[in-house]
């Protein structure tokens, strides 16, 4: 067989990153188009050298990283402001600076795994793992310290002669000719092998089973499953140490938590106006503070200025103004019991404010109240 049949092409090694640079220049003058530099690391300026277009990966980053940011941000505005609304403390449906982390993570996401299918599949057409290079003394050379250039066969100019010619003028070293594995040229969809196949079936069949195995019956025997068969008490699960056989206990009566004063106005209100005072003096710090929480609790029925211009949109009992009479005439220990307690249908906010903030809220209050009820002295 002639051996010429199978000739892959003619590689060539330099020393240094100067002399393979002039050479790849010195291939494209002489007219090659399809050889290949390799080095063991990246030359700058090779690009220019070999006269490369700059590559088309990065529209691919672009367009699918664009158009993640934009399925996120579509699918963000549908499940927020058209599908299932929901009111969180006043906030917009549509409410973009929260979306901007999951966007901008969507946006990687898409980019960097677009980029890496298409470089694979599209660009370089699945790594050849039979290339005729692979294993030779030449890529072991160009792996470690030296610098090649291969011109291949199916190149428009190549002939051996005039080839080989080309790398002794541009003082090459160690001229070789590759050739094709005869096996690598009959037999190029190895792939497709029934026993290539057969290996695969029995690799996911294996895989499966292991994975079932262990999410479904190893981790339910001991000792895998201490964590699952602990000696401890789950909510709402009956007790056997118990009498009443209640798991979940009250507190013992009389106790008070460590920190914790309780309210002793619960449900008397009145009393409450009379003998609650606002321990905080109303300054910058405490009306920035109150102006916070009343823009996250208290806008959604309330209003930004406390007139009852309900952002619900009727969907909730809209509340009277905080600037009738009787709201103004009201101590500040009275607001604070309604806010502590709750009043008609206003929950209690304890649990979202403490104290300390329920009396900033009271001091934004005021201050609405007097910014609505001016007096003809306040314009002084």
């Amino acid at each position: 067989m002639d051996r010429n049949k199978f000739l892959y092409g003619l590689t060539g090694i330099f020393d240094s990153p100067d002399e393979i640079t002039h050479a790849a220049d010195e291939a494209v003058k002489e007219g090659f188009t399809k050889f290949d530099v390799n080095t063991p690391y990246p030359l700058h300026g090779m690009n220019k050298a070999m006269n490369l277009p700059p590559s088309k990966l990065g529209y691919v980053a672009l367009i699918f990283g664009l158009s993640g940011t934009l399925g996120a941000l579509l699918s963000l505005w549908w499940v927020s402001a058209v599908d299932y609304p929901i009111i969180v403390g006043g906030k917009p449906f549509f409410s973009f600076p929260a979306y901007i982390p999951v966007m901008f993570e969507v946006t990687v996401l898409s980019a960097s795994i677009a980029t890496v299918l298409a470089m694979l599949f599209f660009f370089f057409k699945l790594p050849n793992n039979s290339h005729p290079l692979n294993s030779t003394v030449y890529m072991k050379k160009v792996s470690a310290d030296k610098y090649g250039i291969v011109i291949p066969a199916n190149d428009p100019k190549f002939e051996e002669t005039t080839v080989r010619i080309f790398l002794e003028k541009v003082h090459a070293k160690e001229i070789t000719s590759q050739f094709w594995d005869e096996e690598e040229i009959y037999h190029k969809h190895k792939i497709f092998e029934p026993k290539f196949i057969t290996f695969l079936i029995v690799a996911a069949l294996i895989t499966s089973a292991t994975t079932y195995f262990s999410l479904n019956k190893l981790m339910f025997m001991v000792p895998f499953n201490w964590m699952m068969e602990q000696s401890k008490q789950n909510p709402q699960q009956l007790s056997k140490v118990f009498a009443d056989g209640f798991g979940m206990r009250n507190p013992v009566d009389g106790t008070i938590a460590r920190g914790f004063l309780p309210y002793e106005f619960k449900n008397r209100p009145e009393l409450a106006g009379e003998k609650l005072v606002n321990p905080i003096p109303i300054s910058k710090e405490s009306l920035h503070l109150g102006q916070t929480k009343y823009d996250i609790y208290c806008i959604p029925c309330h209003g930004f200025n406390g007139d009852g211009n309900s952002r619900l949109r009727g969907q909730f009992p809209s509340p009277p103004s905080l600037h009738s009479e009787k709201n103004r005439t009201w101590t500040d220990g009275r607001i604070f019991a309604v806010i502590t307690d709750g009043q008609n249908v206003m929950p209690s906010y304890s649990t979202q404010l403490n104290n300390d903030e329920r009396w900033a809220v009271i001091n934004y209050i005021r201050v609405l109240q007097r910014a609505l009820n001016a007096k003809e002295t306040d314009l002084k």
